[in-house]
């Protein structure tokens, strides 16, 4: 059993970048939300610092065409999910060429599907392989679909509709998981040598975990990401790697 190191491969990503961010001016904005959020936006604040981009974090009520029409800025991020109080309109209302969220099936693919297809890239080969995603999310599951299948994986998508959810997960040679239950994969649940991708974030007495039962699904697993350290600060790589396309692409028009 492997334990995928997230933070490891992150890390490496980042420092192939820092030639090309540390030699421009680079901004990312965020429009954060509520309290749930603030690991993934302190993550993204100690990445910028250490590529050299610019931070901007503003409340959901920011005004976006502001931020979509001023050219200092590359990328805007609204972070998910939005509080019930406000308007899901404000997700179509960046401008495509800013979204490196990929929220908005903008020129730019969400940072957690390809932080996911990259882990998965350095455990394992992909096509041919049965993948079984547990999270139908337009930020995670669907867009995971979609690479996985450009990659020649046979995809199955799960929810939480779905009826015997054990009888696919067991099927899985690759289980990506982001249903946002915690522990809600057990062992009984995975196949002998599957490839397990937690992208679950959840807290249980103060302390975050993921939604897989992660000390005994290990145990089965051919590898696995560990929550936190594993899909998260890949995550957060994708999205700067996601603002320097912005950035290149807006040179170019």
């Amino acid at each position: 059993m492997a334990i995928i190191d997230g933070k490891a491969i992150a890390q490496r990503m980042i420092e192939k970048m820092k030639p090309e961010t540390q030699a421009q001016t680079l901004t990312l904005a965020v429009l954060a939300g509520d309290a749930a959020s603030k690991a993934y936006t302190n993550g993204i604040r100690a990445a910028c610092y250490e590529l050299g981009v610019s931070l901007k974090i503003y409340k959901l009520s920011e005004d976006i065409k502001t931020l979509n029409d001023d050219q200092n800025i590359q990328g805007i991020l609204i972070q998910m999910p939005l509080p019930g109080h406000i308007d899901k309109s404000i997700v179509t209302s960046i401008a495509p060429e800013k979204d490196v969220g990929g929220l908005r099936s903008s020129p730019f693919v969400a940072p957690t599907a390809r932080a996911i297809i990259a882990l998965l890239k350095e455990q394992t080969k992909i096509t041919g392989k049965h993948a079984v995603i547990v999270g139908r999310s337009s930020i995670v599951g669907k867009p995971t679909a979609h690479l996985l299948l450009d990659e020649h994986a046979a995809v199955t998508v799960c929810h939480s509709k779905t009826r015997n959810l054990s009888h696919y997960t067991k099927q899985a040679d690759i289980l990506v998981v982001a249903a946002g239950k915690p522990r809600l994969i057990t062992a009984d649940m995975v196949k002998d040598g599957a490839v397990v991708i937690d992208v679950g974030i959840n807290y249980i007495d103060g302390k975050m975990c993921g939604d897989v039962d992660f000390e005994n699904v290990k145990n089965k697993a051919s590898a696995i990401t560990p929550v936190p350290g594993g899909v998260g600060p890949m995550t957060i790589a994708m999205l700067m790697d996601n603002v320097l396309i912005a950035a290149k692409r807006a040179e170019m028009s």
